[in-house]
């Protein structure tokens, strides 16, 4: 049981042996040297001087010779069975003890540094000087530890205002941060938002390349629709489905990358952990807004592919009829007027249109795509919810703010622990500046 407590590095050590038995086999000497080789900590105590056989004497360990310990050795004489009986106060006790050292011939030159008052002295001043040397440790310990119950209560987050508008301030903040994380995933500050690029750089132009329209300009298919042409409306390719469907890819694409970086930001704002109804009514409504801002922008962008439709630039087909006044021959039927090579510069003509057209779809589809949704993102993603939450009660904003009692014991206990280590730091560093 003794080994338990001097075992402890910041425990001091009486090593106490009785003079008129033979030290070598002290329990206390054997003990002191197991747990404290070094003797840093043990202080060696000689009781039973005044016991001891005529003509021995305690001077040789008292003077560290015939046992030496790393700090002097100190004799005391206490109160006898006799004494006890007859009731001798400490205060004669003492004054016996000091008369004892002082008188015995053996021991006069070493009277100043013997007796339970010198003992007691001793170990202030030792305990003092343990005490100063352990002040930086101790110190290190405490900041540590309020570092730690600093984190554990911001992880944990503030606890919820009595009062609808502190609540409704801590949702806004709440929801704040979220957008806040959202508009850095945007931006580049963090990872994800680089995705949409991806779409417009890679997935945009390899769906338009993969439309192929150069495979309906064979010569059999191009002669067909010439001469069976009627009416203003070109019936020689009409590409317009086929634009469609990449630029609505592009859009859902967008759309899902924008969703998901709603899940990433809810999972990288803490506060929102803390309370799990309103991380759920934010994530709604962040998704409902980008939902409407994808029907937008599917609209803008599939606009863009319908002004493609509703008008081809002539330029590009002008010099056809004019050839043919010039070199064709107005008596030939119309099969021989429309001969191989004239329908294979139809053929490059109409393909060159066509690739100036995904070259222009491929540069203003993104624009529209950002424009309505990435953009609208960053500006106005959780606008709609900002409008209905002025309008709830102080019951609803409590729903949305509902916690865990564990956590809120929980986030109580830390707080007064940090409070009781603060206060210790604050006392320590005064005697710490003090010395």
């Amino acid at each position: 049981m003794v080994r338990s407590y001097i075992e402890k590095p910041n425990c001091i050590i009486l090593a106490i042996s009785p003079a008129n038995q033979d030290l070598a086999t002290s329990d206390a000497i054997k003990i002191s040297r197991e747990v404290d080789p070094t003797g840093e900590r043990t202080l060696g105590v000689l009781t039973k001087i005044d016991l001891m056989d005529k003509g021995t004497d305690a001077v040789d360990i008292l003077e560290g010779k015939s046992y030496r310990l790393k700090f002097p050795w100190v004799g005391v004489v206490n109160r006898s069975q006799a004494d006890i009986n007859k009731n001798v106060d400490m205060i004669a006790a003492r004054r016996r003890e000091r008369e004892y050292f002082a008188s015995t011939p053996e021991y006069r030159h070493l009277a100043n540094r013997m007796g339970s008052e010198h003992l007691g002295k001793m170990l202030s001043k030792h305990l003092e000087t343990v005490i100063k040397s352990r002040i930086p440790g101790i110190q290190s310990l405490i900041n540590k530890t309020i570092i730690e119950l600093e984190t554990e209560l911001s992880r944990l987050g503030r606890p919820i205002a009595a009062d609808a508008g502190g609540k409704l301030y801590t949702i806004m903040e709440i929801c704040r941060l979220f957008d806040q994380n959202y508009r850095e995933h945007l931006d580049g500050v963090r990872s994800g938002g680089e995705k949409v690029y991806n779409v417009f750089d890679n997935q945009l132009p390899a769906a338009l390349k993969r439309l192929q329209f150069d495979r309906q300009l064979s010569m059999e298919n191009i002669k067909k629709l010439v001469t069976e042409a009627d009416g203003y409306q070109p019936h020689l390719i009409a590409p317009e489905q086929g634009y469609r469907r990449p630029a609505e890819a592009a859009v859902d694409a967008v759309h899902s990358i924008l969703k998901d970086l709603v899940h990433k930001a809810i999972n990288e704002t803490p506060e929102l952990k803390q309370y799990p109804g309103l991380r759920v009514e934010v994530g709604n409504a962040a998704i409902e807004s980008l939902d409407r801002m994808r029907d937008q922008s599917k609209k803008a962008t599939l606009q863009l592919v319908d002004m493609e439709c509703c008008y081809l630039t002539v330029e590009f087909f002008r010099k056809l009829p004019q050839d043919i006044e010039k070199g064709g021959n107005p008596t030939q039927s119309i099969f021989d007027r429309y001969n191989d090579s004239y329908l294979r510069r139809i053929g490059t003509t109409v393909l060159s249109y066509v690739n100036m057209v995904c070259a222009s779809l491929r540069h203003s589809i993104p624009k529209s795509i950002v424009y309505c949704q990435v953009r609208e993102a960053k500006r106005s993603l959780l606008d709609f919810f900002y409008t209905e939450l002025g309008k709830l009660e102080q019951k609803r904003l409590l729903a949305l703010l509902n916690e865990d009692p564990a956590v809120m014991e929980r986030r109580s206990a830390l707080a007064k622990r940090l409070e009781l280590y603060r206060s210790a730091q604050a006392e320590i560093d005064t005697a710490a500046w003090s010395e």
